[in-house]
């Protein structure tokens, strides 16, 4: 597939478009996938064929002097799994701080189960009566 002849034009048209921030087809990211779409031609026209139109379309965009959409996106990522990570890290030392404590309660029903049981298998012979219950009127 031979690209078309105004394929370089329509690259460059569209670049001047993203970079004004008056995309028409792509969602104006800073990104060549978002380039190709709107100029309307194959990612690899940027990647392989036109690759000064690329160096070019990054170039423009430094200067802007905002960093490329992706690296916002990216950068926003990283920041939101740093505070997952922190997070977790806290969760995890709370966690590792109560085995212990849960291991020592464990063990002491344990005990205490044991002894319950030890009871229950022996004979109690002590039988200790209840009084008799007594009429509270001398009639009944």
């Amino acid at each position: 597939m031979s690209p078309s002849a105004d394929e370089r034009d329509r690259i460059r048209a569209a670049m001047d478009r993203i970079l004004a921030g008056n995309p028409e087809r792509s969602n104006g990211a800073l990104t060549i996938v978002a380039l190709a779409v709107e100029a309307d031609v194959p990612r690899n026209a940027l990647t392989q064929r036109h690759t000064d139109l690329r160096n070019e379309f990054y170039e423009r965009t430094r200067e802007r002097g905002a960093p490329p959409e992706v690296e916002t996106r990216l950068r926003a990522t990283i920041t939101k799994l740093k505070k997952t990570i922190t997070n977790k890290n806290v969760e995890l030392d709370q966690l590792r701080s109560d085995v212990p404590a849960l291991v020592r309660a464990v063990n002491q029903l344990t005990l205490e189960n044991q002894q319950l049981r030890e009871a229950l298998m022996k004979p109690d012979t002590t039988v200790v009566p209840f009084p008799t219950r007594r009429p509270l009127h001398p009639n009944d």
